[in-house]
């Protein structure tokens, strides 16, 4: 039977679950694919750790490039990540003709473009399912199933640290810092918890999203960003009363004027939107085809098993290309690479949308009717607006709701309220995906 050998540079969580499912569901594997995967080789700093599984003799090394220099390893799964010593990996490993499964998003983001015109100029393949959505076939599902599909747009919750801290806001009414603090007791967030709740993760992830789903280059930096930090018991009160919940989108679209929208932020959705009910740190992704109308992807968006398991995926797709004497049957980027181009982004300032604010003022007369007259000089219409008790400083929150708005004038106008004497501290703005 065909023996089809591969290497895994790092052991850690994810590595560790690939090395696991090759060992224990082999046989599985093999009737599938009509064909053995044997571990060739796998590269850690530390070989006397005990993960669970016994390696054969000789499959452990410490040195990386013991792994991307064997003759006989057709595929290099490279679960290190960052974007130093793991593209030097892969640049070697691209070069003496393996192909690549990686689930590094942050090096795909920042330098896909280089790496897949390398991998095409040597006749390799890239996969990177795991990079997005751990076990959703998300970027499967745009390449292959959907390919004769205009996207139209994609929406999503790309990280499981940030929507498990607002689950525990929404649904038990801790504080943003108990959230974080039991989301890294349960391992769902680092210690630094920067990336993750910052947006730049699910950034990572979108900015690789919009390149399969419009043949455009990768440009990490056309997307806007904003975490969650700022979200507190008042917004997720206040969204719930109106029959919106706050989750972290991803959100792309193509634009009637042939551009990327791209962009991360908090969004209001509301309750009749599945996204809504998804809880704690499982992730999930609407697409919106002109051909299929809307289809979500649901399921664990991280972790050993589920992250593991689409990396083995990938391996078995790249396999099965061998098998038949092929490369690269299905593009790597979902467009042949001649056919990806720049395609132009859209600011964050010309999207329209709906508005939730949240102003802190003093409590005086005339406070409503200045805030309402600089809206209105912006041409910014009111919904609803709702005041609550005064607090203990004296100040009154307010909330608002708007019509449709351009965010420039909502930028501007916030600006000028802002610099009002009654206004106590900036306002907050939170962005509305569908008005109830």
């Amino acid at each position: 039977m065909k023996e089809i050998k591969i290497g895994i540079l790092g052991l850690g969580t994810v590595g560790t679950g690939i090395a696991k499912i090759l060992y224990d569901n082999a046989p599985l594997i093999t009737s599938r694919l009509g064909a053995t995967l044997t571990l060739k080789k796998c590269a850690d700093i530390d070989l006397q750790k005990n993960r669970g599984i016994q390696f054969e003799d000789g499959v452990l090394t410490s040195d990386a490039y013991e792994v991307v220099n064997d003759p006989e390893i057709d595929i290099v799964l490279e679960m290190i990540g960052g974007e130093t010593i793991a593209k030097d990996l892969i640049l070697k490993a691209i070069d003496n003709g393996k192909h690549i499964v990686t689930a590094n998003k942050a090096l795909l983001a920042s330098q896909g473009n280089m790496l897949f015109k390398k991998a095409t100029e040597k006749g390799v393949s890239i996969a990177f399912e795991p990079s997005v959505g751990g076990c959703m076939p998300i970027i499967k599902t745009i390449r292959e199933s959907l390919v004769g599909n205009h996207i139209v747009s994609i929406s999503g919750i790309l990280n499981g640290t940030c929507n498990y801290i607002l689950s525990k806001l929404t649904n038990e009414g801790v504080s943003f810092k108990d959230a974080l603090s039991e989301a890294q007791a349960e391992g769902f967030a680092e210690a630094d918890p920067t990336l993750d709740i910052e947006g730049f993760d699910t950034a990572h992830k979108l900015a690789i999203l919009s390149s399969i789903a419009y043949g455009a280059e990768i440009n990490l930096n056309d997307i806007y960003v904003e975490g969650i930090s700022n979200i507190n018991a008042m917004d997720i009160e206040f969204a719930n009363q109106c029959g919106y919940r706050i989750k972290l989108l991803a959100i792309t679209k193509f634009t009637k004027n042939a551009a990327i929208d791209a962009r991360v932020h908090p969004t209001m959705i509301p309750f009749s939107n599945p996204l809504s009910n998804v809880n704690g740190s499982l992730n999930a992704v609407t697409i919106s085809g002109d051909a299929v109308g809307d289809i979500m992807l649901y399921g664990h968006g991280a972790g050993m098993m589920p992250t593991a398991s689409a990396a083995i995926s990938d391996t078995i797709d790249i396999a099965r290309d061998l098998l038949n004497g092929i490369h690269t049957r299905v593009p790597m980027l979902s467009f042949k690479m001649d056919r990806i181009k720049k395609i132009p982004a859209q600011p964050i300032d010309e999207i329209s949308t709906y508005y939730y604010i949240r102003f802190s003022a003093l409590d005086q007369p005339g406070v409503l009717s200045k805030i309402s007259g600089i809206l209105g000089d912006h041409d910014i219409s009111i919904k609803s607006v709702h005041q609550t008790e005064r607090k203990s400083n004296g100040a009154v929150p307010i909330f608002m709701l708007t019509h449709q708005a351009k965010e420039a004038e909502i930028q501007k106008a916030l600006s000028k309220i802002f610099s009002l004497d009654v206004i106590t501290v900036s306002p907050s703005l939170i962005r509305i995906e569908g008005s109830n």
